[in-house]
């Protein structure tokens, strides 16, 4: 009988409230069922614990307020229904390896799938991977129930582990592992970075064998993909490179290409990148761009790009390959601030890129950070006014979260900022609980915190529907007449953000 192995994305946004979810078949999960299934003859399954078909639109004021008391509470809370879903699934799947992908917000969550794994039944052995696991290391075996460490990417530090475990092999030649036998934890020679990505298997090519509740998603769920893993920029406060590398790895644009074929034939008339930052260099834009022309020219496409790479040639480029909405990254609206982080670009910059994209008929949208150690009140007011006057079609907001194993980390554990009982994972980018500002005070950061909630909100609800209106609403109500309208107005919008 072939052996089992259960990947788990953990609860996060369920915890907050059971209609939010992550509507996504996760790429992390993605590309290692696909290649455990290729690679290896073990029966796999991939199961997004975060989901819930039909999920509502989550609430960036929800989240900080009613939502993170109801996830602190939902964490401790053993009879919770996503738990028991969870219990149910191991129980029902008896997999002998569990692999957990784990981000630092979602850890607590994935210390609680180990320990239900290990308490129905002690045999089953739990490995953990992901962006927390790699910055942390050996601290993850605090949590006695997890047995290994996939470090850096996993698919073939995966596929390798689960050879030797069926084998009965020494793990000490699976490079890119730390393993517990014994109280006794060893740590292996780091794994080189995958140079071929195309090598890598397309993750939707298995989704319908492996995925649980696969029948349940939107087809929405399976618009992402990669182009290229690392990232070349420096940010203060990201993790990004200790994961991926700072040197930039390319598929080729014939792969995306061939992938991008295959989702459309599934249905898919929009997709996303999911790169950390799209393109990097002017040349594969290019490649990509052209390919992506040749190979679908009806498809839709999103994706992120760095402020430095937008120009005229670029996004007309882009444009002219379905490019319909561009995210940048700006974070503080304070040019010092800016600095501060190495972000690499000004206030002003961000202005006149989102500005030019807009002149493209291209949707934007802007990534903003608040909190940081050396942020001052008139560094925030800053932020809340670039806020509230670029000219985009959506604001993503967050507070500054410390992770482990960055330099913003080392500055906040040197300034008394975290002690060193700080779990991570009761933190969050939207959580109350995140303060680690040098010079405001707690009482009057949360002050400045629930009023960029309550514009982040204001602002995204009035744009999101003149979108939707935009797109058609104003046919529909003029065809069916307004209680008509009315009533079918959420299941429009929701159809209409899930092809977004």
């Amino acid at each position: 009988m072939a052996k089992k192995l259960l990947l788990i994305e953990p609860p996060f946004y369920r915890l907050y409230k059971d209609t939010y979810a992550l509507e996504i078949f996760p790429l992390s999960i993605g590309y290692l069922s696909a290649t455990v299934k290729r690679d290896t003859n073990w029966d796999v399954m991939a199961y997004n614990a975060d989901f819930t078909p039909n999920a509502e639109i989550m609430q960036v004021s929800f989240l900080a307020g009613t939502g993170y008391r109801n996830y602190l509470n939902n964490l401790k809370d053993p009879d919770y229904n996503v738990w028991q879903e969870v219990k149910k699934t191991i129980s029902s799947y008896r997999p002998d390896v569990i692999g957990i992908t784990s981000k630092s917000q979602n850890f607590a969550s994935a210390r609680t799938v180990a320990k239900i794994a290990k308490d129905i039944n002690t045999k089953t052995v739990v490995i953990i991977g992901g962006p927390h696991p790699t910055m942390v290391g050996k601290d993850v075996f605090k949590c006695q129930d997890i047995d290994a460490i996939a470090v850096g990417e996993g698919e073939e530090t995966l596929v390798d582990f689960l050879k030797k475990l069926q084998s009965g092999e020494s793990l000490d030649t699976v490079n890119g592992l730390m393993y517990r036998k014994n109280g006794i934890i060893s740590v292996t020679p780091p794994r080189a970075y995958i140079q071929d990505l195309d090598a890598l298997p397309f993750p939707h090519q298995s989704a319908k064998d492996v995925l649980k509740d696969y029948d349940k998603y939107p087809l929405s769920a399976f618009k992402s993909i990669f182009a290229a893993r690392g990232c070349p920029y420096n940010c203060l406060f990201c993790g990004s490179r200790y994961l991926w590398s700072t040197k930039v790895r390319f598929r080729s644009a014939k792969s995306v290409a061939a992938e991008i074929s295959e989702l459309r034939k599934l249905g898919l008339n929009v997709i996303r990148f999911d790169d950390d930052t799209f393109g990097v260099h002017r040349k594969y834009i290019y490649e990509l761009s052209d390919a992506i022309s040749a190979c679908c020219p009806d498809i839709k496409w999103s994706c992120e790009i760095h402020v430095r790479l937008v120009d005229e040639e670029i996004v007309s480029a882009m444009k002219k390959a379905g490019c319909y909405s561009i995210q940048i990254g700006i974070e503080s609206g304070n040019n010092e601030m800016l600095k501060k982080i190495r972000k690499n670009i000004t206030i002003e910059d961000a202005y006149n890129a989102s500005k030019l994209i807009r002149s493209h008929s291209i949707e934007v949208q802007t990534f903003f950070m608040i909190g940081f150690p050396d942020e001052t009140e008139e560094t925030l007011k800053d932020t809340l006014s670039a806020i509230e006057t670029i000219d985009s079609d959506a604001v993503s907001y967050s507070i500054f979260t410390p992770y482990p194993g960055t330099e913003l980390f080392t500055t906040c554990k040197e300034r008394g900022l975290v002690d060193d009982d700080f779990d991570v994972s009761l933190y969050n980018h939207q959580s109350p609980a995140n303060h680690f500002c040098s010079h405001i005070s707690h009482e009057r950061f949360r002050e400045l915190a629930l009023e960029a909630e309550k514009m982040v909100d204001r602002r995204n609800n009035v744009k999101m529907i003149k979108r939707v209106f935009s797109a058609g609403t104003l046919r529909a109500v003029k065809d069916m007449g307004i209680r008509a309208a009315a009533s079918k107005g959420l299941s429009f919008v929701r159809n209409y953000l899930n092809n977004r």
